[in-house]
This record gives structure tokens, C-alpha cells and sequence, in this order.
């Protein structure tokens, strides 16, 4: 049988979306697959692997000739890299395509369904089976997200948050606002010119205005992946501005966009994925931050707290 790097048997709801969609309880999803294994292909394979990293899902419902095509390569060589995946051949490498999609459009009554059968054997209400049930889960989507996220991207995270001549603006999703925000609230302790994006169009308009190559630009992106954030990456690119993409295992579509993706496991006991491990990821790049600022971000801290102080705010 071929491998799948998507598992589409366990699912949960999506975190951002108001209709739902489906993940794998654990492991990666495909284009996730494709991004991370790109060390490991030939120069010509990585041509294959940016151009449906590019055009994802789309490209890779392309013939293996008009695939070639758009990668400037040969066909075998795109053979070769499916290979590569684990797949026997193209035809397994779009099915797995397929299950990829599955998961990403299942609606919420679906989702909620596919998982009972999962949550009655995990013990249901019976709460000692659930606690052993769920710190298994937690477990294993902790060591699943941490195992994979490349060390020169969380490097090149914590330097572009840590640059005290960039300016920080940071947007998030229905449900990834929460950490966009946890993010931000902390950093604005460590370092100056950080601000969430505002939610009105003139004010967003207005700090969009000004954008340039000295802002960097974090978005919180999880399935269902949301248009207008990935407009927002688009337009930071264009002002050549850098951006910094918290995902899930699946990819936003703005990973294409990134230059830097820090993508999260998403398994959880419940039909609903899982934004502990996504904390866990911002909260080691904020670790990070503070090292790498150490006296400045010290006497930024102290700042802080003397105004909060004299303003009895807290």
C-alpha cells in the first residue's frame, strides 16, 4: 500500500472558519509534507516542489506533462519526485491530494460525527479516561509540532522580532486572533513598534500606507484559510516587507508568500483543533526574543512597569 502523509480517518473543526473543516488527528498535511522535504530533492526536484507549493492544490491536478511544463523540467524528473514523497507513482500522489482536500472540507455536523466514534473510545464523559485520553493526544501533538519546525526558521523568526530598526504588525483569524494577541501584548513588553493590525478599514488602510521593507508583517493563518489574510501577505510582499507566518501542518496558502512558516500540529481530544501547540510554538519564539534582546528588553520591561505604575494602571 502507498503511504499517505495525510491521515484523513480522525478529524477535527477548524479553528478559523465559521463552516468547518477536517484535519488528521496527527502528522502532516501534504503541501506541509512537500515543504519540509524540500532539502532533500535534487535542484530540479525543488522546482517541481515550488511550483505546487505555489499554485497549491491546483497544480498538482495538472497532467505530469503540463507539470513539467510549468516547473521547466522533465516529466521523469517529476516522477522522481513523487518518488521521493513516498508514492508509487503520480496517480497515488493525486489521490493523496484528494484526502488532502477531504480534510480541509468536511462541514461541522461531519466533523463532529467522524470524531464520536473516536470520543467513545476514549472513555466519553468518564473523566479519568478522557485525562489519559487527552495528555496522550497533548503529547503527541507537542512532539509532532516541535520535531518538525526547522531550527533556521525559528532562528530567522526570533531575529526579525527581535531587529530593534523593524516595525511589527501582527493580524490573526477568528480563533488565531487569541495568539496573535497573546503575541503582540508580549512583545510590546520586550521592544517598541509593535501593534495588532486594526480592525476598521481606514485605520488598517492607514498603517498599510506606510508599509516597507523595515515592517514585518505576522499572520496567524489556520484552515479554513481566510482571503483576506492571505491579500495582506501579498500586499506586505509587494511593499517588500517580510512576513511571518504562524499555520497549521496543512499550510496556509500564504506560505508561498513567507519567508519565514512556523506550522503547528493541530490533534486534539475534541472535534476541535488544537491551539495549544501553536502557544507553545509562540511561546518559545518569545523565549527566544527575550535572549536575543537580554539588557534592552530588561530595561524595556522596567519602563513599562514604572508608567503602568505611575498611571495606577495595575
Amino acid at each position: 500500500m502507498t503511504p499517505h502523509p495525510v491521515a484523513p480517518g480522525a478529524r477535527h473543526l477548524t479553528g478559523d472558519s465559521d463552516d468547518g473543516t477536517a484535519a488528521p488527528a496527527g502528522g502532516q498535511g501534504l503541501a506541509d509534507t512537500i515543504r519540509r522535504r524540500l532539502g532533500e530533492c535534487s535542484p530540479s526536484e525543488r522546482k517541481v516542489a515550488r511550483v505546487l507549493l505555489a499554485a497549491y492544490p491546483s497544480a498538482g491536478f495538472e497532467t505530469v506533462a503540463r507539470l513539467a511544463v510549468r516547473a521547466g523540467v522533465s516529466g521523469p524528473t517529476v516522477i522522481r519526485f513523487v518518488n521521493r514523497l513516498g508514492y508509487a507513482g503520480y496517480p497515488d500522489f493525486q489521490q493523496a491530494l484528494r484526502d488532502d482536500l477531504d480534510a480541509r472540507n468536511a462541514s461541522p455536523l461531519s466533523l463532529y460525527d467522524a470524531s464520536a466514534a473516536a470520543r467513545a473510545g476514549a472513555g466519553g464523559s468518564d473523566a479519568d479516561a478522557l485525562l489519559e485520553h487527552a495528555a496522550r493526544v497533548a503529547a503527541d501533538s507537542m512532539a509532532r509540532t516541535f520535531g518538525t519546525i526547522a531550527p533556521h526558521d525559528l532562528a530567522r523568526a526570533i531575529e526579525l522580532l527581535s531587529s530593534s530598526h523593524r516595525r511589527i504588525h501582527l493580524s490573526g483569524g477568528r480563533f488565531s486572533g487569541l495568539l496573535a494577541r497573546f503575541l503582540c501584548q508580549h512583545l510590546e513588553q520586550l521592544r517598541s513598534d509593535v501593534r495588532m493590525l486594526p480592525d476598521t478599514v481606514s485605520s488598517r488602510a492607514a498603517v498599510l500606507a506606510d508599509l516597507g521593507a523595515r515592517d514585518v508583517i505576522v499572520v496567524f493563518d489556520f484552515r479554513r484559510y481566510e482571503p483576506e489574510a492571505l491579500q495582506l501577505a501579498r500586499f506586505a510582499r509587494s511593499r517588500h516587507a517580510s512576513v511571518l507566518l504562524f499555520t497549521d501542518v496543512f499550510l496556509s496558502p500564504i506560505a508561498s508568500e513567507a519567508e519565514v512558516v512556523l506550522a503547528a500540529d493541530i490533534g486534539s481530544p475534541s472535534p476541535y483543533d488544537a491551539m495549544a501547540p501553536s502557544l507553545a510554538v509562540v511561546e518559545t519564539v518569545l523565549a527566544g526574543v527575550v535572549s536575543r534582546l537580554g539588557e534592552d528588553a530588561h530595561a524595556r520591561m522596567g519602563r513599562v512597569e514604572q508608567v503602568a505604575g505611575e498611571l495606577e494602571l495595575y
